[in-house]
Order: C-alpha cells, then sequence, then structure tokens
C-alpha cells in the first residue's frame, strides 16, 4: 500500500563525489544538505555570509567576491556595540568597522577561491519578500532589527532574479566554464510573511528557478520544496513549530538528493562515514570496561588510517581526549 504521492526526479549529469568541491549558500536548508555532505567528508563550503534568505541579496554577494568589489561602508551599521552589514546575517559580526572590513575581505577572498574552482554550488531561494533599505535604495540581505521606518518591504518580481542571476552566471561561466548549479526552493514556509504571502513568494521563486533552468544548461532543479509541500504532506514530518522539516524529513530529502546528485560510486564511503558517525556516538553500558576500551582503540586506528585523504581532525580528538580519560 503506497501512503504518499512520490514523483521522479531528473538524475544529475554530473555528480558529486568527493574530489568534487561544493559550494553552498542560501536559506538554512543549504546548511542542513552541507552539514550532511559534511558530516560524509565532501569538501564544501556553506555560507560563509551567513544564512542568506532572498536570491537578490545571494546574487550580489557572490557576484562582488568574484569581481573583488570594494566593500560598501555605507550599508555598514552599530548595533549594542557591534558592527554589522546589512548584505550578510548577523552572524558576520565585529567589534569595529576596521575589523569587520578585514572579516568580509576575508570571506569574499575564500568566497572567490571556492567559486572559481568549484564543481558544484547549491543555491536555496527562501524567500521572494525583500526589505530595501530607503536610505540607499539597497535590497537588504537582513534588517539587524533595525527600525521598520528605515526600509520598504516588498516583493520581488521573477525578472528581477532572473536579471540579477544572468549577470552573475555570465561573470562566473568566464572564470569556471565547467561548473554545475543546483537550485532549489527552502522548504521552510515563511509563515510571520502570513500563509497566502508565503504560497506567492514560493511560487515567484520557483517561477524565476523555471526560468533560469530553461536559459542555462548548466543550472538544474532540485525539488525539495515539492518533497516537503507533497509527498510528505503530514505535520509529523515537521519540528514543533510546524515551519521547519524535522529530522526523518531531513533525512528524507537528503536520500533523494543523494540518490539524485550524488555518484554511487562514493556510497561505499558515506556507509562506512555514517558508521563511524554511529560508532563516535554510541553510549557504552560500562565505559570502563575493557570491551569498550578495545572499542574506542579500534576507532581511534579506523579515523587516524582515513585522517590521511579526510578531514577527521575534530573526531580524532574528541576521541582522544575520551581514550585519555578513560585511562586514568
Amino acid at each position: 500500500m503506497q501512503w504518499t504521492t512520490s514523483f521522479d526526479i531528473p538524475e544529475g549529469e554530473v555528480k558529486i563525489n568527493h574530489q568534487s568541491s561544493v559550494f553552498s549558500i542560501g536559506s538554512c536548508f543549504s546548511s542542513m544538505i552541507s552539514e550532511k555532505l559534511s558530516e560524509r567528508k565532501f569538501q564544501v563550503l556553506n555560507n560563509p555570509f551567513g544564512t542568506i534568505f532572498n536570491p537578490i541579496a545571494l546574487a550580489q554577494l557572490m557576484e562582488d567576491s568574484i569581481l573583488e568589489m570594494p566593500i560598501n561602508a555605507k550599508a555598514m551599521l552599530v548595533r549594542d556595540g557591534l558592527h554589522l552589514h546589512y548584505g550578510m546575517h548577523s552572524d558576520v559580526v565585529a567589534y569595529s568597522q576596521d575589523s569587520l572590513e578585514r572579516l568580509i575581505h576575508k570571506k569574499q577572498q575564500l568566497t572567490k577561491q571556492v567559486l572559481e574552482s568549484a564543481t558544484h554550488i547549491f543555491l536555496t531561494f527562501g524567500t521572494a519578500w525583500v526589505y530595501e533599505h530607503l536610505g540607499t535604495g539597497q535590497v537588504v540581505a537582513n534588517c539587524h532589527k533595525q527600525a521598520a521606518k528605515n526600509f520598504e518591504k516588498r516583493l520581488l518580481h521573477p525578472d528581477e532574479i532572473q536579471k540579477a542571476f544572468s549577470g552573475f552566471f555570465n561573470i562566473l561561466r568566464q572564470v569556471n566554464p565547467d561548473v554545475q548549479v543546483l537550485l532549489t526552493l527552502s522548504p521552510v514556509r515563511h509563515v510571520k510573511d502570513g500563509i497566502p504571502e508565503n504560497q506567492l513568494s514560493k511560487s515567484i521563486l520557483r517561477l524565476a528557478a523555471h526560468d533560469l533552468t530553461e536559459t542555462y544548461d548548466f543550472i538544474k532543479y532540485f525539488p525539495s520544496y515539492e518533497i516537503m509541500v507533497d509527498e510528505l504532506r503530514d505535520y509529523r514530518f515537521y519540528k514543533d513549530d510546524l515551519i521547519h522539516p524535522n529530522s526523518q524529513a531531513e533525512d528524507f530529502i537528503w536520500e533523494k538528493f543523494k540518490k539524485s546528485w550524488i555518484d554511487p560510486s562514493s556510497y561505499p564511503l558515506i556507509q562506512e562515514f555514517e558508521g563511524i558517525k554511529r560508532d563516535l556516538a554510541h553510549k557504552a553500558f560500562n565505559p570502563d570496561s575493557p570491551a569498550h576500551m578495545k572499542f574506542l582503540d579500534n576507532l581511534q586506528k579506523k579515523l587516524e588510517r582515513y585522517s590521511r585523504d579526510y578531514d577527521f581532525s575534530k573526531e580524532l580528538d574528541a576521541l582522544r581526549k575520551q581514550l585519555q580519560y578513560r585511562g586514568k
């Protein structure tokens, strides 16, 4: 008996493997996919400017990085003694304007480096509702809790999104002609805008995404939003806030993503690394028993073997501390 309405997802032509380089940017859904990839030791840089929800801010950040544009000091502000930038998330913060400029410059350099060498770029559009700063006329990535009177809230038009990304993609392809772009809509509903307003927003984003895939053959669409609202059409797949997908939903979407975009040659390593993650989370009945100490010792040897090719530094540090503690 079938309990959900499933649908076929086209497979990527150039799939991701452990030699690929992935740049991920956008809403928190980008971070979820990136975390899944990172845990399985794929090379990925995620949201260097923090979580970004609207596509105009996304395109601007990437274009400014590639072109090495000067940092817009007019978009900087001070809140509670901290320096922030309207074009980025509040995670990008410093105690002085000079420190913030250095931090942003460093992030732009890293972004430029990765964009120019990335095999895949994963973009997640979150909302088509944007806030335009009245003083500068710029669409901001984050209002940073400033007074509403400083902004005008409006809805993007699909043509605006198409124009912004056409400019960026034309630049990108000059420096990275073989890159593949995976475009998706965040399955998180922005209910603070209103339910009908959120649906309108997602419809605009979907139309813009369709236009981009029709215009550029290196851009493919992954239907994470459609999986969530159709195939997983039940509130049991949401967290307690009834807005964000829960871990079951995230795992389900990840498996769909894996099947369509991860090279099967990487599956054995994925399985091995998932096993290591489970072993690291294992809670022993008797942590001081010889059997558990041997288990930890064998796990350390496995991590050291894989660390020759993959970054297991954090896992090794945590395990060594555990072994030292148990050895006392």
